[in-house]
């Protein structure tokens, strides 16, 4: 059965990728399908679901850094946005269904929340958690998830444990068991074993005394979200990670028969979405985020939360919705994720189509970390502080250039400081960064960043501004050369054929260098 299901969705998200979807879209409508034919969710189903979406928030935690929800950036927006929507919510559900004001509210409240799932998964993905926007997003959805414990506590009427704030008060105090652990695991199954353990029997105690177990994955994560072995413990969790999130959308789909009067009611849900969206971008604005960040912040955020499905459940259980709520709610949420991929996958682009617009409602006061950064004389920008990027920086100061490097990730910045680099805050895919910047002195600029979008951008960017300095970039894959290339870069290379030739230079360098010594102390001893 499970396999069925699987293939199902293999099928199916092949068939979304190949129209320009992201594959989830595919495991949604396969959820559906299968629904319609009369199969049901299995329990092992629900239990991959379940484990990947701890395993999921778990990875997010790892790159979070707790300070960032004491921006006032993020919990300002997250308040006000739901109490927004807990207003006009509530008003328009008084006024069609009668109940309580206080249920009212409640409802309008949960679907005020963004599903931090599909919002991770995406700017994973594109490799921009640790955007300015992907800080933001993230940090407004651990907001919404605070709020949405108590919110369960009222709608069940019940109330966490007496054990869940001794708990909370507990984890910094296992942080550094967890560190010890961490560094004595190693890197190969154990390492898995030791994140699998965190994040599903993790979320598991903090379920056991009444705290939202995804909540309790998260908080972590974000405990050893400053270890130098963070980033490892996230690579070799991805593949599991992304399998059994394929459970999850699958789960999703399972949830409601598409029943025609459902459907309908759940698209006038779904119609209120840009709504939701205008909300999130007018507050992001006004407290100071440029229009890019913002519309890349609300992009990530409009959609509704599985959250809502979970809070309409409880109020059904207990008699105070009728028991069409369910399949309503479950349908709004699958269609806003179907809604919001496109728009997840293009962000970017939209907003290069858009910006004339939104660029209106730009305050004059920026934020902090919103502002492009001067490179001051360097002549080599290296953009991407990674690996690549972070070994062709030393490479060259050794040569004695003068060169600085950027990236958007504040962990590889302090890293890089720390290790004597001269790196700055920038985000490579923002067009204003490269419309701004002073070129004049740049004699190169090297991209080794991760994702070929945002290299190519850059590159046309810097074309079309008039650079005639050389560009260069890596890639990872062969089909990736040929768009490099044409967006204006001279040279690209795949770092991993080139670690390869480095390698074997090195090598062959060091063994002609010893069979010369060698030479050398022969002819001595004749």
């Amino acid at each position: 059965m499970l396999a069925v299901l699987l293939v199902g969705a293999l099928l199916l998200g092949l068939v979304a990728a190949r129209i320009g979807l992201p594959p989830l879209v595919g495991f949604l409508a396969s959820g559906f399908v299968f629904r319609a034919f009369g199969m049901e969710a299995t329990p092992m189903l629900e239990e991959i679901a379940h484990a990947g979406v701890l395993l999921l928030l778990f990875a997010v935690g790892l790159k979070l850094r707790i300070k960032t929800l004491l921006r006032y950036e993020v919990w300002g927006t997250a308040i006000a946005h739901l109490a927004l929507t807990g207003v006009i919510g509530a008003a328009l559900l008084a006024s069609v269904g009668g109940g309580s004001v206080g249920l009212a509210v409640a409802l309008a409240v949960s679907f005020g929340f963004s599903s931090t799932v599909l919002a991770a998964k995406v700017l994973d993905g594109n490799k921009e958690l640790r955007a300015v926007h992907g800080r933001v997003a993230i940090g407004i959805l651990i907001v919404q998830d605070v709020v949405a414990v108590a919110l369960l506590g009222f709608v069940n009427d019940e109330t966490p444990s007496p054990y869940a704030a001794l708990l909370l008060l507990a984890l910094p105090l296992a942080r550094p068991a967890m560190a010890w652990l961490l560094e004595r695991v190693g890197h190969g199954e154990l390492l898995v074993l030791f994140g699998a353990i965190l994040a599903l029997g993790g979320g598991e105690a903090f379920d056991a005394v009444g705290i939202s177990p995804e909540l309790g994955a998260l908080l972590l994560g974000t405990m050893l979200a400053g270890h130098r072995r963070a980033q490892e413990l996230t690579n070799v969790l991805w593949g599991l990670k992304e399998v059994f999130l394929v459970g999850f959308f699958l789960d999703i789909g399972f949830r409601a028969p598409p029943t025609w009067d459902a459907v309908l009611k759940s698209i006038w849900l779904v119609l209120l979405l840009p709504m939701k969206g205008a909300m999130f971008f007018l507050l992001l604005s006004g407290l100071g985020l440029r229009a890019r960040t913002s519309f890349l912040t609300t992009v990530s955020l409009t959609t509704y939360s599985e959250f809502a499905v979970i809070v309409v459940a409880v109020a059904v259980e207990g008699g105070l919705l009728q028991p069409e709520w369910i399949v309503i709610t479950a349908l709004a949420v699958a269609f806003s994720f179907v809604a919001a991929a496109p728009f997840n996958a293009h962000a970017h682009a939209i907003f290069r189509w858009m910006s004339p617009l939104l660029e209106r409602f730009e305050r004059d006061k920026r934020h902090p970390d919103d502002e492009p950064i001067s490179l001051g004389l360097a002549e080599i920008l290296v953009v991407g502080m990674g690996r690549v990027g972070s070994g062709a920086y030393d490479y060259l100061k050794q040569q004695n250039e003068n060169i600085v490097g950027i990236d958007s990730d504040p962990a590889k910045i302090e890293s890089g400081v720390r290790e004597g680099r001269r790196v700055a805050y920038a985000d490579a895919e923002d067009p204003a960064f490269w419309h701004l910047l002073n070129l004049d002195r740049l004699h190169a600029i090297m991209l080794a960043v991760p994702d070929l979008e945002a290299k190519t951008s850059a590159a046309r960017a810097l074309r079309r501004r008039g650079f005639r300095g050389l560009i260069s970039a890596t890639h990872m894959f062969p089909e990736e050369r040929a768009p490099i290339l044409a967006a204006g870069c001279d040279v690209t290379y795949n770092y991993y054929t080139e670690a390869g030739v480095g390698f074997a230079r090195h090598t062959y360098e060091t063994l002609r260098g010893k069979d010369a010594m060698a030479e050398t102390a022969a002819g001595s001893a004749r």
